[in-house]
């Protein structure tokens, strides 16, 4: 996990070039301007400490860029926030998908545990069967049929969830992921 770079436009403009994804992914990225602006809705989203967006690295294959990552504040509720991913056609199949979110809710419990952060939500459409197996094995527990809100949310959706850790005393247990060195919810030093 890193985060996004300029350079990753070409790469980015590639995944969302494949159909099956775009059917999952409400912000388009389908043009180089398209991809600018989805680089600085990132961005911005760093800077507001609202939304921590990660691009996810295959290091077995020399670092290539294989997906994206999402952690997403939920309002002035500190203790809960939704996660979201998605996985490049060419690397699906791999298991990237559940060890990408293993790693980013092992960062957000410990970047976040300060502030209360207990409760992770993945929520995806009741047909996207394979948002549904990279949840459970990630450890994201199925919880709730969420009914449709169209039109933003045409079919029901699942929710799934994960919490945190906890010692005896009620305390989160923290760990590192496998975070690019210097990333942390104020931005990294280099990019942000």
């Amino acid at each position: 996990m890193r985060p996004w770079r300029e350079e990753d436009v070409p790469v980015l403009l590639e995944a969302y070039d494949d159909p099956a994804m775009r059917q999952w992914i409400r912000t388009p990225a389908s043009t180089p301007e398209e991809a600018a602006r989805w680089l600085e809705l990132q961005d911005e989203g760093w800077e507001s400490g609202t939304r921590f967006s990660f691009a996810v690295t295959d290091t077995a294959r020399g670092g290539e860029l294989v997906g994206n990552l999402v952690l997403k504040r939920l309002g002035p509720d500190t203790e809960r926030a939704e996660v979201g991913y998605w996985t490049a056609a060419w690397a699906r199949g791999r298991g990237v998908a559940p060890r990408a979110l293993e790693a980013l809710t092992d960062w957000a419990f410990t970047a976040f545990a300060d502030e209360g952060l207990v409760r992770l939500e993945l929520l995806h459409q009741v047909d996207n069967v394979a948002s549904c197996r990279v949840a459970e094995k990630a450890g994201y527990a199925f919880t709730e049929l969420l009914s449709a809100l169209p039109p933003e949310f045409p079919l029901d959706g699942h929710l799934h969830v994960r919490r945190a850790p906890l010692r005896p005393d009620g305390t989160v247990v923290t760990q590192r992921g496998d975070v690019e060195p210097g990333v942390s919810p104020a931005g990294s030093s280099d990019s942000r």
